[in-house]
């Protein structure tokens, strides 16, 4: 097992093309030539276009704020703190309208492979088929997988690398947004 931790807050930010948030890029595999897998944190701050991503599959989750109206076409989608990640196609630029002031979302993106994000459910252990794994904590708490444990700070990214053989498990000192994360490398 080779475990990665990344504070979100020692990541520099990188502002948008549009001008409309910052983006904190987390981790991405492979770490050299063209990804396959990327994880960031974004600061949305007022309305406007996503970027076109094309060939990307991409996850979506509001961590902290109102919320946001993501628009397809005719098609919208309103997503608050809490609600499950949105998975759409990168290509789709949607609109994004704030409701109610900035937001801080949390974003996976593949570009070939298997991937998955979806809400920790505290104290229940978590195993996942996928090659490699992670967990996304915005509140400090204690991560285990039977074998070890680390306590993590609020906003804090724990990757592995190496293909899955304990379930882990998340419990947080405080009602929390934590997600798991799966990704599958395109063989």
């Amino acid at each position: 097992m080779t475990l990665h931790q990344i504070d979100v807050n020692a990541v520099q930010p990188q502002a948008w093309r549009n001008g409309g948030g910052q983006t904190r890029e987390l981790w991405t595999w492979p770490s050299t030539g063209p990804w396959q897998l990327r994880i960031s944190r974004a600061d949305i701050d007022r309305d406007g276009p996503f970027s076109a991503f094309p060939g990307v599959r991409r996850w979506f989750a509001v961590l902290q704020g109102t919320g946001v109206e993501l628009q397809f076409g005719d098609a919208r989608h309103i997503l608050h703190a809490g609600d499950p990640a949105l998975c759409f196609d990168g290509a789709q630029a949607p609109g994004c309208r704030l409701l109610d002031g900035a937001t801080q979302d949390l974003n996976l993106m593949t570009h070939g492979g298997d991937a998955l994000m979806e809400r920790v459910r505290a104290q229940l252990p978590w195993t996942t088929p996928y090659r490699m794994r992670g967990l996304y904590t915005t509140a400090a708490g204690v991560w285990r997988d039977g074998a070890q444990q680390r306590v993590l700070p609020a906003h804090t990214l724990l990757w592995d690398d190496a293909p899955a053989t304990r379930p882990w498990q998340f419990e947080a000192e405080a009602e929390t947004l934590a997600w798991w994360l799966g990704f599958s490398p395109a063989k």
